[in-house]
């Protein structure tokens, strides 16, 4: 299966502009064939654009995730929708969630279908922005998707350990996180990324942000760290797509050979 990661330049509260970038990359992985395609955190208003949060929020059948939803329909891909601020109050779903506010990514199948929704568990502390304005997520969705069990964390989930335990639990085996990771943290995205792959033997696609967003920027440095802990690919830090075939049996072989997870004890 081929993946695009469609690490986008975000310039905060800039939505037009950075609705035009997502769906030039959307085409530019169309274009290459990919059959998964994913967007990062919050690339329509930036992560940091907190005053912005309000006026972008949509309910999950607003224009943004609609216009989505339909080209993923229309090239029959795939597509994680990164993820954008939710209007929790206006949206109609069958999935609990409370009124305010969230950080919720969409994964879209080829028939434009919402077929996993993920509202960020861990909203980031130090008395951020985030945690006074967001709701948390409480649910875990899984989705099958060419022979993987897929789930979806975002960011600053990578810091915590047992939500990813919990995925494997599941049956996951590949997890895409949509980011928004920050200058200067550069070691830290790159040791928990590798880590939660390597500790769980599955594939973590990491795709982040690029540009001004945010104190220093984001960095990019998207990546795929296979479930051997092995970094396959990785971008630079500036805008670009990044094309890679990932193999679910990959995942079978490695934990066959290592089968470190049997030995677990509670």
């Amino acid at each position: 299966m081929k993946v695009a990661l469609l690490q986008i330049r975000v310039t905060g509260g800039e939505t037009e502009k950075n609705e035009t970038r997502a769906h030039e990359a959307l085409e530019s992985g169309i274009e290459a064939s990919a059959d998964l395609l994913v967007l990062p955190e919050l690339w329509n208003v930036g992560y940091f654009a907190t005053e912005a949060y309000q006026t972008a929020a949509e309910p999950l059948d607003g224009p943004t995730l609609s216009r989505i939803s339909e080209v993923a329909r229309k090239n029959d891909v795939w597509i994680l929708a990164g993820s954008i601020i939710e209007d929790l109050q206006q949206t109609i779903t069958t999935t609990p969630a409370e009124d305010g506010y969230s950080n919720t990514s969409v994964l879209f199948d080829p028939g434009g279908n919402r077929r996993a929704t993920y509202r960020k568990h861990h909203l980031f502390g130090y008395e951020s922005a985030e945690s006074e304005l967001l709701v948390p997520g409480q649910r875990l969705e899984t989705a099958e998707i060419g022979g993987f069990t897929v789930g979806i964390t975002t960011c600053y989930d990578l810091r915590f350990p047992e939500l990813y335990r919990e995925l494997t639990d599941r049956g996951v085996t590949m997890v895409l996180v949509p980011s928004a990771w920050p200058y200067p943290r550069v070691e830290h995205w790159e040791t928990l990324t590798t880590t939660r792959a390597l500790e769980n033997l599955f594939y973590v696609v990491a795709v982040n942000g690029s540009g001004p967003a945010g104190g220093d920027g984001l960095i990019g440095r998207s990546r795929v760290i296979d479930p051997w802990g092995t970094a396959v690919r990785t971008a630079g830090p500036e805008a670009e797509t990044l094309l890679i075939d990932v193999e679910p049996d990959r995942v079978k072989e490695i934990r066959d050979e290592f089968p470190a997870l049997t030995d677990r004890r509670f």
